[in-house]
């Protein structure tokens, strides 16, 4: 019963989120830089009461939350920001896939599982397809939606 509610509930806002992507791309982007913010937030107070007791873990996380601090300004401010993030986390995934997968292909020839090199080969590239998508906002809005979509599929179906 609970996945049937899961599944309906994750249709119905894939829905949605497909219809308006760029309030959703808006919207995520800008959550994602309160929870950033607020984590950038007790990093400096721990950074703050870590000097006392040792000062370069306290420094460590001053430095570490003031850079987050940056990143929740900027992707409160700037949507797009969170696009770049997602695109370039994607590409740079799917970079590491292609490679992997070549050296377990050039590896699997000899114990014949180049199957495994070929599959890590095909999700790298899949993954720079969804990277070079997901630097424009609004295709990252309607990605969201359609992994919506699939999740309460396979939800409904479980």
């Amino acid at each position: 019963m609970r996945n049937l509610f899961a599944g309906i509930l994750a249709i119905i806002l894939g829905l949605i989120v497909i219809a308006f992507p760029f309030l959703t791309a808006v919207t995520v982007s800008i959550f994602a830089g309160v929870v950033v913010l607020l984590i950038a937030i007790w990093l400096l107070i721990l950074g703050i009461s870590e000097l006392e007791i040792s000062r370069t873990t306290g420094i460590l996380n001053l430095v570490l939350g003031i850079i987050a601090l940056i990143i929740a300004i900027g992707l409160i401010i700037n949507p797009a920001l969170l696009s770049f993030i997602a695109g370039l986390t994607l590409s740079i995934a799917g970079i590491f896939l292609i490679i992997a997968g070549l050296i377990s292909l050039v590896d699997g020839m000899h114990r014949k599982m180049a199957w495994a090199g070929v599959l890590g080969i095909v999700l790298g590239i899949i993954y720079l397809i969804l990277g070079l998508f997901a630097f424009n906002p609004v295709n990252l809005g309607f990605l969201i939606g359609i992994w919506l979509v699939i999740t309460g599929i396979f939800k409904l179906v479980e």
